[in-house]
């Protein structure tokens, strides 16, 4: 294989798995076949299996990459004053609850993971990204010392966060579902 072909092998696989990333947050795995993963990657889908052993494996790279992809967009938060002020203000935002696609993986793929099997690449993916979000809210500044104290904090923290935005885009743009993110926000805000 030359290397055009070879780097036009990576960048089709890049295209395929962040193109999943997205449907799988928006859709669900049940909602996406290979066909529609390789129509949203602009590619046929004949050519799925050069890439990938199985739509498994797929799913458990695209949950990684999913994660890598949030935790990229607020990594520069952690050094910052107000930091977890802009976090909430930004999590249980309008923006963030209408875009599932490009938002919170632990949001979007909790069931999905809960529904796997124990052994699949996607609950292996989310635990490892859920792991490194609790580390990342265990760096923001704010929170206690005590390394033991921290985590269970940033753990209450993000089953809040997730468990309201969850709530927020199960009722849609409903009155309800803005009074969700506005009380929790101001609760979580005045917490630290």
């Amino acid at each position: 294989m030359g290397r055009s072909s070879r780097a036009d092998a990576a960048l089709h696989r890049e295209q395929i798995v962040t193109a999943t990333a997205q449907l799988l947050r928006e859709r669900g795995s049940a909602g996406i076949s290979v066909q529609d993963v390789m129509g949203a990657a602009g590619l046929s889908h004949g050519g799925f299996y050069k890439h990938f052993a199985s739509k498994d494996e797929l799913l458990g790279i695209a949950t990684e990459t999913a994660f890598q992809s949030v935790l990229a967009r607020i990594a520069d938060l952690t050094d910052r004053e107000g930091a977890w002020d802009e976090f909430v203000g930004e999590y249980l935002s309008v923006d963030h609850r209408d875009s599932p696609g490009t938002g919170c993986a632990n949001t979007a793929l909790a069931t999905e993971s809960a529904r796997a099997a124990d052994d699949a690449p996607l609950r292996a993916a989310y635990a490892a990204g859920l792991e490194r979000m609790i580390e990342f809210l265990v760096g923001l500044k704010g929170l206690p010392d005590d390394q033991e104290v921290a985590r269970r904090r940033a753990l209450v923290d993000l089953a809040t966060l997730v468990g309201a935005l969850t709530m927020a885009r199960a009722t849609g743009r409903t009155p309800l579902s803005g009074e969700i993110l506005e009380t929790v926000r101001d609760e979580l805000a005045s917490r630290r």
